[in-house]
């Protein structure tokens, strides 16, 4: 199942507070431009901690 659209509105970015692009493939995740950093999304919950973040390629 896909984010609520309501928990995506309310979502912003732990490094810069900016806003995040909802990104489908390869996997769902979350990805802040501004950061360039890539939160995963695992069993429909996002993982929002810069320790588990990866750079945006």
């Amino acid at each position: 199942m896909p984010l609520a659209q309501e928990l995506l509105d309310l979502l912003v970015c732990p490094k810069c507070k900016g806003d995040l692009v909802h990104r489908t493939e390869p996997e769902e995740s979350l990805a802040c431009l501004a950061c360039r950093l890539v939160f995963a999304v695992e069993d429909d919950i996002p993982i929002m901690l810069l320790d588990e973040a990866t750079p945006l390629d």
